[in-house]
């Protein structure tokens, strides 16, 4: 632990939700819920107004319906959330050369490798301060929570203590004081397994566990996680923020002693690299868009293929179906000596599975029957051809820019408005209807 609070991390508050209040102005101060839209989808985010309903993120989207059912519930819009987050970085980084980012909307900052004339708890309160309007003025009217600390740890778990729009500096020696009233799942590493094993041994609080012996918690959990809990529960945590060097792709490949030729064996194997592939960006804390599969041939020829996803991803069943279609393009007859599997266009981690829904089928909404493909390779050709999804941005020929309020039985629903315009009119129109049409992106390659 360091002697003085100079650990920041942010965390804008309800990332996506809040892109999209901020960008749609007749949302703004209602119930907004960003997700898989379909009958298998799963809330990303929720706003504010939302959560007093009861809707959290991860939650089923049909479960947030029962429960918000007058909330917007709109698909995820990639490109605006990383404009932002890109913003959000810049803003970090002219800060301190030293920012660990964990994902589109929160980071860590090395406060002790920024350009301060001091550290007291003063200082960096007025830091912590400035940064915040910094980001919303750069976010143009996104809030963030500040938690500032001795360690990781401490600064994280701050930064959830005045949500939204909070900031909370903890003073070096106050750390335990802190934490021990809190329940030991604000731990990293505390899931419901471990939770239940400290239950059984009358720990229930950050306090109790601090009493219980490094043996003790060794006996009940392991060596690594016992060890590990028996110092953050004393708030000794001593990781470093690492500035990451930026990594290009992730793959895996294998050689193989005898040449395979069975498929589903070679399909299998696929699997398995998908999931070493995927493991390693959830630990880097990353998706990527471009997949690729490497092929050795008997006759030691090399092919490689590769198809590219209108959004990020990190979730190995959409990596090993798309390496198994890759491999239906090469002529494995006689036999493979090699494969391999590779995640590039790399970004900061979205689960993407969260916006699309395990099933094809319709599934209810405000304003209509949206579809909602299981495949994000199959959102931007359906797309393309008739598909309009709730919160897409859209433009018409005659009233311009604006977004789908809701879409179905051959009819598509447009909100016109802009986060400059003000709350604007609707108007419906045929799926078909040539003078609208979705904003050319240039990742719609």
């Amino acid at each position: 632990m360091r002697a003085e609070a100079s650990i920041l991390h942010v965390d804008l508050d309800a990332f996506f939700a809040a892109v999209e209040q901020r960008d749609k102005p007749s949302l703004r101060g209602k119930p907004v819920v960003v997700g898989g839209v379909g009958g298998r989808g799963v809330v990303a985010t929720a706003s504010y107004e939302a959560r007093k309903y009861g809707v959290h993120s991860a939650m089923p989207t049909s479960e947030a319906r029962r429960r918000c059912p007058h909330a917007a519930f709109l698909s995820g819009r990639f490109e605006a959330y990383r404009d932002s987050s890109r913003r959000v970085m810049e803003v970090l980084r002219s800060m301190s050369p030293l920012v660990e980012p964990l994902s589109l909307d929160e980071a860590f900052v090395d406060l002790a490798a920024a350009d301060l004339a001091d550290l007291t708890v003063a200082t960096v309160s007025r830091v912590g301060r400035e940064l915040k309007q910094r980001l919303y003025d750069a976010t143009r009217g996104l809030t963030s929570s500040v938690g500032i600390g001795t360690s990781k740890l401490v600064a994280k778990i701050a930064s959830d203590l005045d949500k939204p729009d909070g900031l909370v500096v903890v003073a070096p020696g106050m750390e335990r004081e802190l934490l021990g009233p809190m329940a030991v799942t604000v731990i990293p590493g505390v899931g419901p397994a471990t939770t239940e094993r400290l239950r059984r041994i009358g720990v229930h609080t950050v306090g109790d566990l601090e009493q219980i012996s490094e043996e003790e918690l060794v006996r009940v959990l392991g060596r690594a996680h016992g060890r590990g809990l028996h110092l953050l529960a004393r708030a000794e945590d001593d990781r470093p923020v690492t500035a990451s060097r930026e990594a290009k792709s992730i793959s895996v490949e294998d050689t193989y002693e005898t040449d395979h030729v069975d498929r589903r064996l070679l399909e299998a194997l696929l699997d398995r690299q998908a999931a070493k592939v995927t493991e390693r960006l959830g630990r880097a804390g990353l998706s990527g868009r471009t997949i690729t599969l490497k092929v050795r041939l008997h006759d030691f020829s090399t092919h490689t293929r590769s198809t590219t996803l209108p959004a990020p991803t990190d979730d190995a069943r959409t990596v090993s179906r798309l390496a198994r279609a890759l491999l239906g393009e090469v002529d494995t007859s006689g036999g493979v000596r090699l494969l391999g599997v590779g995640v590039s266009g790399l970004a900061d981690w979205i689960q993407d599975d969260l916006f699309t829904a395990e099933d094809p089928d319709p599934a209810p909404d405000d304003a209509g029957d949206v579809v909602d493909t299981s495949a994000a390779a199959d959102v931007i050709a359906t797309r393309r051809r008739t598909g309009w999804h709730p919160g897409m941005d859209v433009v018409h020929d005659e009233h311009g820019p604006g977004w789908v309020w809701g879409s179905g039985k051959g009819v598509v629903t447009v909100r016109f408005e802009t986060a400059e315009t003000g709350p604007g009119p609707v108007r419906s129109f045929p799926a078909d209807d040539p003078a609208l049409r979705a904003p050319v992106l240039a990742d719609d390659s």
